[in-house]
C-alpha cells in the first residue's frame, strides 16, 4: 500500500514504523505535522495515500483529512486512556503495566475506534528509555497489526463505547504537579518525577537562584546531605540530596526566559558552572569551567562492585574470558569529554586478559555520534565540532586497530551517524530486534567521518554504502542484518538484552575456532593497511569535515542550531538520524 506517515517529529518511533512498514513492501512518505495543516494537505494531495498513519502526533489532524481518509493514530496508553501526557502519568504514578493503542482519528482526541493495542511491563527507567524500548516494541507490533487488518478489509475496529473499555481522561501534566518537594519527597518519589520528565519537558526547579529544568534521575547509595543540598559532581552529572538519600541528575536546561544563551539540555555540571556560586563558597576560578569549582568531583571506579547503586556512564566488568565495556550517554550523544573518557576506558579494557570484548550491551541508545548540544553551547562551535570529531575518530581508530581479541558491538537500541560507525568498527555487530540504524550524516549537512569510508563499504559494498549515505533513510534491524550492517539479531525484550548478550559472548569465547578467527582478523587488518592505510581514510574524511566546520556559511551550523534549539529549519523531508 501507499502509506503516508504524519508525525510531529520524525522521532525514534516514527523512524521504526517507517522502517518496518518499508520492510513489508509498503511505499511510504513522511510529512511533519509541525509544518502546519496546509503542509499535511499538500502531502496527501501529492502522495494520494491509501492509508495515513500517525506514529507520534502532538496536534490534531485537519478535519477534512480524517473525514476523507482512514487515519490511524498511535496513542501511548492502553485502550480507553485519553490525554496528552499518558506515559508521563503512568511513570509519575508508578504504574507497573501500561499499554499502547492504535485508534482511528476523529473529532474527539483519542476517542476513535480501536484497530489494535498492546501492553508491556514498565521498567524502572526514564520516560524516553521506556518510550524507545518497551513502548516502541508494543507500538510497532500494534501498527503492523492494524495496517494488516486494514489491508485485509474484513476487520471491524472496536468502538471505545464497548462495556469492556474503561475510559479515563488524563489532563496535561503541568509543572506544579511535577515539582519535587525536596524536604518531604522520598527518593523513590523524586526518581518517579524525574524519570517521568527526563527528556521532555524536564522538572522545573531552582538552583543557585536560577530556574532550570532537571533532566534524568538515578539513585545514589552513599552520598547524603540536607534535603535539596547539592553534594557533588561526577562526569558532568550533579548529585542532590533527598529526604532519605540522594539522586544523580545528568542534565539541566536553563529556562528560556532566564536569558541564558544556551537554553537547551546539556551536562548538568557545565550548566551549573555558569551560575553564581553560593555564599561562602570561596573565591571563584578564572576561565571557563565545565563544572562548579565549589562542589567536589567524586569519580566512580570503572569496575564498580556489583552491590553498588550509583550512577556512572561508563563501566567495565569481566566474566571469564569476556570483558564488557558498557556506556550510556543521554540521548546517545558523545561530547569530546565523553569520547576521551571512553577511549581511556577502552584502553584499560585492552589490558585485561580477555579473548572477547563487548562494547555497549545495556539499554537504549548505543550512540548517535558527536554532541550537538555541547557544540552549540560552546564559545567556538566550529572549534568544538572539530575537537569532538577528533576525539570520536581516535576512539573508532582504537577499535579498528584492536587485533589481539574479538570485539563485539552490542546495540540494545538505536545508533546513528558517527555512533553507528563506532559500532561498525568492531568485528561483529549484535543488534536487538527493534533497533533502528541511521548510517548517514547528510541531514546535518555533513560528509561524515569516523572511518565510514572504510567500515561501511567493507560491510555492505560500495554501491549500498553510497545509497545508504545519500538516501538518508532509517534502516530496521532486520534489514540491517540482511544487508550486512548487523551480524546477529538478538530477539529479546530490552530488559533481557544484557543477560542474553552475556550468554552469547560466553558462547563465542568458548568457540574452538576463536583463536583462528582472531589470527585471520589480524592478517586481514594488515592486508587492508597495506592496500590503503587508515591514516589516509582519516585524512580524506577530516579534510572535508574541517572545510564545513570552519565555513560560517555552511548549512551544518544552521541545521545544528535548529535541531538543538528545536526550531524549524525549513520544510525539507524529515528523514533524520537524530532522535526526538
Amino acid at each position: 500500500m501507499d502509506i503516508l506517515l504524519v508525525a510531529s517529529a520524525f522521532n525514534s518511533l516514527s523512524q521504526r514504523v517507517y522502517a518496518e512498514l518499508s520492510d513489508q513492501g509498503h511505499r511510504l512518505d513522511v510529512v511533519l505535522a509541525s509544518h502546519g495543516a496546509d503542509a499535511v494537505r499538500a502531502a496527501v494531495h501529492e502522495f494520494r495515500p491509501e492509508l495515513i498513519v500517525a506514529p507520534m502526533l502532538k496536534s490534531a489532524l485537519p478535519e477534512d483529512i480524517w473525514q476523507e481518509h482512514t487515519c490511524l493514530v498511535v496513542h501511548p496508553g492502553p485502550p480507553g486512556d485519553r490525554g496528552p501526557s499518558s506515559l508521563d502519568h503512568a511513570l509519575t504514578e508508578g504504574a507497573r503495566e501500561w499499554g499502547v493503542t492504535v485508534l482511528q482519528a476523529g473529532a474527539a482526541m483519542d476517542a476513535g475506534d480501536i484497530w489494535a493495542d498492546g501492553s508491556f511491563t514498565v521498567p524502572p527507567a526514564g520516560k524516553s528509555d521506556v518510550y524507545r524500548n518497551e513502548l516502541s516494541d508494543a507500538a510497532a507490533a500494534a501498527v503492523l497489526q492494524a495496517v494488516g487488518r486494514y489491508a485485509d478489509g474484513a476487520f471491524k475496529p472496536r468502538p471505545q463505547s464497548d462495556p469492556g473499555i474503561h475510559v479515563v481522561w488524563r489532563d496535561f501534566l503541568r509543572q506544579e504537579q511535577r515539582r519535587v518537594d525536596w524536604e518531604n519527597d522520598d527518593t523513590e518519589t523524586v526518581l518517579r518525577k524525574l524519570r517521568a520528565a527526563d527528556s521532555q519537558p524536564g522538572v522545573l526547579d531552582e538552583l543557585c537562584g536560577r530556574e532550570v529544568f532537571l533532566h534524568g534521575g538515578h539513585p545514589e547509595d552513599r552520598l547524603r546531605g540536607r534535603p535539596g543540598e547539592l553534594l557533588a559532581t561526577r562526569a558532568g552529572a550533579l548529585c542532590r540530596a533527598t529526604r532519605d538519600g540522594a539522586v544523580w541528575i545528568p542534565e539541566l536546561r536553563p529556562r528560556k526566559s532566564s536569558g541564558d544563551p544556551a537554553p537547551f539540555r546539556r551536562p548538568a555540571a557545565s550548566v551549573l558552572a555558569g551560575f553564581p556560586a553560593p555564599p561562602g563558597s570561596g573565591p571563584g576560578m578564572q576561565g571557563r569551567m565545565d563544572r562548579p569549582y565549589w562542589l567536589p568531583e567524586i569519580a566512580a571506579r570503572l569496575e564498580l562492585p556489583a552491590d553498588r547503586t550509583t550512577w556512572t556512564d561508563i563501566r567495565y566488568r569481566q566474566q571469564g574470558d569476556v570483558g564488557f565495556l558498557s556506556f550510556s550517554f543521554p540521548g546517545g550523544a558523545m561530547s569530546t569529554v565523553h569520547c576521551r573518557r571512553l577511549l581511556a576506558a577502552y584502553r584499560y579494557a585492552l589490558t585485561r586478559p580477555t579473548s572477547v570484548l563487548v562494547l555497549g550491551g545495556g539499554r537504549d541508545f548505543f550512540s548517535n555520534g558527536i554532541h550537538l548540544n555541547v557544540i552549540e553551547a560552546a564559545d567556538d562551535p566550529a572549534g568544538e565540532s572539530w575537537a569532538n570529531l577528533i576525539a570520536l575518530n581516535d576512539l573508532v581508530e582504537a577499535v579498528l586497530r584492536t587485533t589481539d581479541r574479538l570485539v563485539v558491538s552490542a546495540l540494545a537500541g538505536n545508533a546513528a551517524a558517527g555512533g553507528l560507525m563506532l559500532a561498525l568498527a568492531a568485528d561483529e555487530v549484535w543488534c536487538r530486534t527493534g533497533g533502528v540504524l541511521n548510517p548517514h550524516y547528510r541531514v546535518m549537512g555533513l560528509y561524515g567521518s569516523e572511518y565510514w569510508t572504510y567500515s561501511l563499504p567493507r560491510r555492505v559494498g560500495a554501491e549500498t554504502a553510497e545509497r545508504l549515505t545519500s538516501e538518508a533513510l532509517p534502516v530496521s534491524a532486520v534489514s540491517a542484518e540482511r544487508m550486512g550492517l548487523v551480524d546477529r539479531l538478538v530477539p529479546v525484550a530490552a530488559g533481557e538484552f544484557t543477560a542474553e548478550v552475556g550468554r552469547l559472548a560466553a558462547e563465542t569465547a568458548g568457540d574452538a575456532d576463536l583463536a583462528r578467527r582472531i589470527t585471520a582478523k589480524a592478517t586481514a587488518r594488515h592486508a587492508d593497511e597495506l592496500q590503503r592505510p587508515l591514516a589516509e581514510y582519516r585524512r580524506a574524511e577530516l579534510a572535508r569535515m574541517r572545510a564545513v566546520f570552519f565555513d560560517p556559511q555552511a548549512s551544518y551550523h544552521a541545521l545544528r542550531s535548529a535541531f538543538v534549539r528545536k526550531v524549524p529549519a525549513g520544510a525539507a523531508r524529515p528523514l533524520a538520524g537524530t532522535d526526538g
